[in-house]
């Protein structure tokens, strides 16, 4: 092949191809490809022109050696089972392919020891910077991103880190609209259901409702408020326990749509009705909400749009090579549809 000859974008080009063709050392090809100071202007022009010809530039490890960056993104999730997930990382995909990047995806399935050793790997596989969903245990290396100054997000972790970046919702102020629409509605024996109060989102939505409850002087039953996870399950089970008092609940409040649904299909096995023997609300507004017979009235929480925002916010910091702090948070909204009803009626 002549020396000068192109090379396909998917051939496998290697870094000594690359110095061969430069007529250069490894070591320099490697320090051109890390940004070393020291390298003379010339030479680095020269390795960064034979890796425009040999067809690096189309691909990743081409971007990596031409800009020092990877264009790629780590995307750390709890799992991919649910519509809320899915919902967000819908968001983050439109925003990385407008600016094209790409994304590498690793999931802890809510497993708090996966989690840092995870990141680090994301890390060493040179990404550009990390978008965190739901977090369990982000202390244990949050700290070590910002000694490193290593770019990041987090999604709906709210009360964790108050230094770095962060997008999240309104969920005290969605929770507290939720509790008292029930109460407008002649509810005063109103359960909830938590979801996992390792997470801010969780706390901030518990103290929603316990501010509403208070606000109309409605006391706290402690049976009624039971911990979730968020899972369909959970809100099976505790629904199910729930309605074995002997005073039941008139309404009940879960901390997001998965365990609504679970609380609805709890219902009606024990052979109530929804909205006539007892009202449900829940959190997100996922796809199912409206689907569901009857319709779930719920929070609505822009999660498309959580996605987006930290995604620009990520791909700003990357470009700009500096870290934010702060928070954006996003408002909620109250949609009703049909899985609630006055009382008594």
């Amino acid at each position: 092949m002549p020396k000068n000859s192109e090379k396909s974008p998917y051939s496998s080009v290697t870094i000594i191809d690359v110095a061969r063709e430069a007529g250069v050392s490894y070591g320099t090809v490697s320090r051109v490809i890390n940004n070393s100071p020291n390298v003379k202007m010339e030479t680095r022009e020269r390795v960064k022109d034979v890796i425009n010809r040999m067809g690096f530039v189309g691909n990743r490890s081409a971007r990596s050696l031409v800009s020092g960056r990877t264009h790629m993104i780590g995307l750390l999730i709890p799992d991919l089972g649910t519509a809320y997930i899915g919902e967000i990382i819908r968001g983050i995909d439109i925003e990385l392919e407008t600016a094209q990047y790409n994304m590498m995806l690793y999931t802890t399935h809510r497993r708090e020891i996966k989690e840092s050793g995870y990141i680090y790997s994301l890390i060493q596989s040179g990404v550009d910077g990390l978008i965190l969903i739901l977090p369990r245990n982000p202390a244990n290396y949050l700290e070590k991103l910002r000694s490193l100054q290593f770019p990041y997000v987090l999604v709906d972790h709210q009360g964790i880190d108050d230094q770095g970046p962060a997008v999240g919702a309104t969920n005290y102020q969605g929770a507290y609209d939720a509790t008292e629409y029930l109460i407008g509605l002649g509810h005063k024996r109103i359960a909830f259901i938590t979801g996992s109060m390792d997470l801010g989102c969780s706390q901030e939505r518990l103290a929603g409702y316990k501010a509403a409850m208070k606000k109309y002087a409605i006391p706290l039953v402690k049976e009624w408020i039971i911990e979730g996870d968020f899972e369909m399950s959970t809100g099976y089970v505790s629904a199910k326990v729930l309605m074995s008092f002997t005073e039941k609940p008139t309404a009940i409040f879960a901390s997001n749509d998965m365990m609504a649904l679970g609380v609805m299909n709890a219902v009606r096995d024990i052979g109530l009705r929804i909205p006539g023997d007892i009202s449900v609300i829940g959190f997100d507004d996922i796809f199912q909400a409206g689907q569901t017979m009857p319709g779930l009235t719920t929070v609505h929480q822009p999660l498309e749009r959580m996605g987006r925002e930290a995604t620009l916010m990520l791909i700003d910091m990357m470009e700009k090579g500096e870290i934010k702090t702060g928070k954006i948070e996003l408002p909620t909204r109250l949609v009703l549809r049909d899985s609630c009803r006055s009382f008594p009626a």
